[in-house]
Order: structure tokens, then C-alpha cells, then sequence
């Protein structure tokens, strides 16, 4: 009995370890190679030499306050907690009439995480295995910036986005009168199976060259878009999708998008196992 038990547990380690380089040869596949990854196999906060925090409120007149106490690393994950919890907004200007200092207080807290100025990549392969909260008003995301510029014309691709039952893959650029232009693709997390599939960990991907991107979940293609057709519509001519862009990973609470949270929960987390850059050799 005691050598089937041993027996059984090695299949099992040896089955994951095996999973995980499957996943990283068949990334290195097609000319690839690994050049930038946090695989997150350390304890306590998220490395400094790649990543820095948000804090306060940020967009979106989104409810949570960000915090670097809500995200930390253990067993070999990212974790990102939202939590039900009063903050005092220190940036409180009554009868002001911008969001971020008209509220006295925050009742959620969260974090958001953020790669610029330390790291940042002009095409290759994105790869992030994650495990997401679709509860109601929970807005996980994991997203790029681009290095220049002013938001919409920094240009945004969101490789992973859910709020109000639906998984996205978008990206945007300035459009005509100064609009933000978008490419977007959602579906409905029930056609994917719902919280049983949110449940378990799943991988997205973007592949990113001089002429598409191309975003995926679990090999699915949720979008394919021209990186042309994705100029800025201000005369100047310049694409932000050619350019470095920085990664973020934040789980965010309501706002303009993500829903209403006064009857979910909490805490909810934002799980990540790893995540990779892959870039063709020149």
C-alpha cells in the first residue's frame, strides 16, 4: 500500500512538472525564445526589480482603493485580493467635482500591479496561466501600455478582461475627435462553462508581430486585428502598437464597467501561476 501511495503521488508531481515544461517547449516552438518571465515561485511581495504598484483611485470610477497590501506571493502564485474594507481618502476635497477626490471614502480595497519603467517589450509572445473570480462586480484584467504618449493614443491591448459575464479581448487607439477607437471581442462566460470554468486555471495568450495581434484563451482565438487599421486618428501618423509596451495585472471592483458588489462576498482573489514573454530571434 505505502509504495502505491508514493507510486501515485510522483504520477501526480511528475504530471504537473511534465504539464508545465510542455508549456514552456511548445512556447519556445516556431523561432521563440524565452527572454522575460516572473514565475512568481517566492514568498512575500511581488518582485521590485519588475514590478511597482498603483495606489488610490486610479480609472474607470472604479470602488476599490489600490494598496500594495493586497497582493503577495505564495506556493508559487500571484495572488491579488479584493476585500471589503473602509479606507479614508486622504485626497478628500468636498464638493469637488473629480471622482478620484469627491468621495470621503473607499469600501473596497484591491491592488493593481504594474511593470513601467522596468519592463517593457515591442512584440513576441505574452503568456499568463491565471485563475479569475467572475463574481458579481469583480473586473480582473491582465493589460498593456504603451511606453508613450497619453491614453487613448499610448495604445491599450487587453489580453485578459472580464466583467459582467463576459470575457474580452480588446485593444484601442485615439481615434477621430479625440475618441478612443476600439477592437473588441467578448463572450459569455456561461458559453464557456460558467464558474465551473472559472474554477480552473486557464491560459491566455497574445502573439504580437509588425502586423497582427492576435489574443487567445486556452488556444481559442478571441480576436485578430491589423495592426494598420489601429493608427492614431490625430494626423500624427503614429501606431502605438509599434512601440514598447508595459504589462499591468489588477483586479478591479465596479466602476463603469465591472458591476455591482454590495451582495458579493469577499474576499476574492486574482490567481496567477506565471507569466512569460517569448520573442523571435532577430
Amino acid at each position: 500500500m505505502l509504495k502505491y501511495i508514493i507510486s501515485v503521488l510522483f504520477a501526480a508531481f511528475y504530471g504537473v512538472s511534465h504539464s508545465r515544461a510542455q508549456t514552456v517547449k511548445s512556447d519556445t516552438l516556431g523561432g521563440y525564445k524565452l527572454v522575460w518571465a516572473d514565475e512568481f515561485n517566492y514568498k512575500g511581495a511581488p518582485d521590485s526589480s519588475n514590478w511597482s504598484y498603483e495606489r488610490g483611485f486610479e480609472r474607470n470610477e472604479e470602488a476599490q482603493w489600490y494598496q500594495p497590501e493586497n497582493t503577495w506571493c505564495e506556493n508559487g502564485l500571484l495572488i491579488i485580493e479584493a476585500r471589503r474594507e473602509t479606507k479614508t481618502n486622504p485626497n478628500y476635497t468636498p464638493g469637488s467635482n473629480e471622482w478620484r477626490k469627491n468621495r470621503e471614502k473607499a469600501y473596497y480595497t484591491s491592488s493593481s500591479i504594474k511593470t513601467r519603467r522596468k519592463q517593457s517589450w515591442q512584440y513576441g509572445r505574452f503568456v499568463m496561466r491565471g485563475k479569475i473570480d467572475i463574481s458579481n462586480g469583480m473586473w480582473p484584467a491582465w493589460w498593456t501600455l504603451g511606453n508613450k504618449g497619453r491614453w487613448p493614443a499610448t495604445g491599450e491591448i487587453d489580453i485578459m478582461e472580464f466583467y459582467r459575464k463576459k470575457l474580452l479581448a480588446n485593444m484601442v487607439c485615439l481615434g477621430e475627435n479625440n475618441k478612443d477607437e476600439w477592437a473588441s471581442q467578448t463572450r459569455n462566460i456561461d458559453s464557456l462553462g460558467g464558474k465551473t470554468w472559472a474554477s480552473r486555471f486557464h491560459i491566455w495568450r497574445m502573439d504580437w508581430d509588425e502586423k497582427t495581434i492576435a489574443l487567445y484563451v486556452d488556444d481559442m482565438l478571441m480576436l485578430n486585428v491589423d495592426i494598420d487599421k489601429m493608427v492614431n486618428k490625430d494626423g500624427t501618423g503614429v501606431n502605438p502598437f509599434r512601440q514598447p509596451h508595459y504589462m499591468l495585472l489588477n483586479l478591479a471592483i465596479g466602476g463603469q464597467q465591472g458591476g455591482d458588489p454590495s451582495n458579493t462576498t469577499f474576499p476574492k482573489r486574482f490567481e496567477v501561476d506565471y507569466v512569460r514573454v517569448y520573442q523571435k530571434s532577430k
